[in-house]
């Protein structure tokens, strides 16, 4: 009799409570996405000449989406093993191999050693969870430093890792703060981690020389600091994967352990195929056994395995000459139309009769423009002029065309003069 009294109680409490909070009824809305607002708002404006220059996709030179070709004679080989059986917690071990001769060089040493754990990633978002997961793990007690401005820090924040900022953009110039950065690597506490873009830095397009990644690759040794490199251009922001790759090359060849993630969204334009890959660099061939292995283990509750058909697309473009012949033809296409672009912007505001220097416009690389255009001047942009943008001034250069350029630079030389 008292057990069934006290359920009864308990229950009338539950229904008490329920009736006046739901489970969730604390949790807020969280901040909106500034890209995708852009995205919504453009597509709800009615104006014929409406501009759309935030969203981080290639587009050509009539403002479409574009397949390459070598991906859709990839997919023809490869029609079915979508649905095949899932992948390894690692991915496709194929994939990986190739991915990694894309970022170290054929004849790497590191590769001919197996020194290189590699697993594949939901693209460069999931390397850099991953290996922020993996350090919070190995290292619990090391910080991160990340570079001002980017768009990572949520990704150590939610692994849990203790970040800091390091100076990387000089708004004054609108280029590298090269002494900046030197002495805030200089400072941070011997062993650190560091967060690094191989080419095309995002959302700046401004990269170190070959020359000062040399001088920050000799400070890194002397600082024993490590470097994750996020790869998430090459090929797209010179139109040369070697030259994209150099940063990478010049710290491997000073013999740093570094790690690298890297993306195929932007280079061979499969956005919606998450393909990724996290390789780092090991003292030993066992140590990268064991260092895949709780890669491995770590990936294992967050999403168990990744997705077969990006990897099998782009293993089978890089593991085949003539496709990747093709894909680095057609990724040197879209890098050239992007440098266009630079050219022809900074051209038509220069013509304008600006009083500004645009020179930064073409001195960055990659797919986005730092224009330096205040909250202020973007919000003009989009109210008169319909041009779309997130407000920290990142242009989208892949939305420029030949058909919209001398529109978008009248509308940013009106609202800068």
């Amino acid at each position: 009799m008292a057990g069934r009294a006290i359920a009864r109680s308990n229950m009338r409490a539950g229904k008490r409570f329920m009736s006046t909070a739901g489970w969730w009824s604390h949790v807020t809305p969280a901040p909106r996405d500034p890209i995708l607002g852009v995205t919504e708002a453009f597509l709800a404006d009615t104006h014929p000449s409406k501009v759309n220059v935030g969203v981080g996709a290639y587009r050509n030179d009539k403002g479409k989406p574009v397949v390459l070709q070598c991906v859709r004679e990839a997919e023809r080989r490869i029609a079915g093993s979508k649905f095949m059986e899932y992948l390894p917690m690692g991915g496709s071990v194929k994939f990986t191999e190739f991915a990694i001769r894309l970022a170290y060089g054929d004849e790497a040493d590191v590769l001919n050693d197996k020194r290189v754990a590699s697993v594949q990633t939901l693209s460069g978002t999931g390397a850099c969870r991953l290996f922020a997961d993996f350090q919070k793990r190995f290292k619990p007690e090391s910080l991160v430093y990340i570079p001002i401005p980017t768009c990572h820090h949520n990704i150590w924040r939610d692994a849990r890792v203790e970040s800091r900022l390091f100076r990387y953009y000089d708004p004054a110039t609108k280029g590298l703060d090269f002494s900046g950065l030197m002495e805030d690597v200089k400072n941070a506490p011997s062993g650190s981690f560091f967060l690094l873009h191989a080419c095309a830095h995002n959302p700046t397009g401004v990269d170190p020389s070959e020359e000062q990644w040399k001088e920050i690759s000799q400070l890194f040794k002397e600082k024993g600091h490590f470097p994750l490199f996020d790869m998430a251009y090459q090929g797209f922001a010179s139109g040369d994967t070697e030259k994209d790759g150099q940063a990478i090359r010049i710290f491997m060849n000073d013999g740093h352990q570094i790690a690298c993630g890297q993306s195929f969204a932007k280079n061979m334009g499969l956005y919606g195929q998450r393909v990724g890959c996290l390789s780092v660099i090991c003292s030993t061939p066992q140590e990268s056994v064991a260092v895949k292995s709780q890669l491995q283990q770590i990936a294992r509750p967050m999403y168990s395995n990744p997705p077969l058909h990006g990897a099998e697309i782009v293993s089978t473009i890089l593991s085949d000459p003539e496709l990747k012949d093709l894909w680095h033809k057609e990724v040197k296409e879209m890098a050239d139309r992007i440098i266009s672009m630079r050219e022809a912007l900074r051209f038509n505001l220069e013509k304008l009769g600006s009083k500004l220097n645009w020179q930064h416009v073409t001195d960055q690389i990659g797919m986005f423009c730092y224009s330096g255009l205040t909250e202020e001047q973007v919000d003009r942009l989009t109210r008169e002029f319909h041009v779309y943008l997130t407000r920290n001034g990142r242009i989208s250069m892949a939305g420029v065309t030949t058909g919209n350029v001398e529109y978008l630079a009248n509308a940013v030389h009106e609202v800068s003069k």
